[in-house]
């Protein structure tokens, strides 16, 4: 799989909702981005192409229910593909989390939302884990460490 430099999510009426950058860029290069591809990705018909070309990279996005997925790739990928199918097991894999997930859902859970991404994707842009189950093994491993703490500090 190709490096990502960013994923966006992104509602219908234009509000970010998620946002994380895998490669160093300034505040104005990331708020350029963000103003470029939002209206263009937003006016685009539900038949037209998920790939488009954008400055020096490629965006790939797709959409579910109200949201907007965006991901910024590098220009040499293999396969397109496999970065929607990233987003498809990203959306499967918060479903499960959150139970039928919503856009409410991550406004609300949005360090979830992060822990998850960050168990798909490493720091760097490449795919960590595809598999749903240790995902939502390690994110679960987490949440019982919140609650051990929380525990901790009630007893003590």
């Amino acid at each position: 799989m190709s490096h990502i430099k960013y994923l966006l999510l992104v509602s219908r009426q234009g509000k970010v909702r998620l946002m994380k950058w895998y490669q160093p860029l300034t505040e104005k290069a990331k708020t350029k981005i963000i103003n470029d591809l939002t209206p263009l990705i937003l006016g685009r018909k539900p038949k037209m192409c998920n790939i488009l070309d954008y400055s020096d990279h490629k965006v790939i996005y797709r959409r579910y229910a109200s949201l907007y997925f965006i991901i910024g790739i590098t220009p040499n990928v293999d396969n397109e593909l496999l970065c929607l199918d990233l987003v498809h097991r990203y959306v499967e894999t918060m479903d499960v989390y959150f139970g039928n997930v919503c856009e409410l859902d991550i406004i609300f859970n949005f360090a979830k939302a992060y822990d998850i991404l960050n168990e798909m994707v490493m720091c760097d842009g490449s795919l960590a884990e595809s598999s749903k189950k240790e995902v939502l093994y390690a994110v679960q491993t987490m949440d019982g460490m919140d609650d051990n703490d929380k525990l901790e500090k009630v007893l003590s």
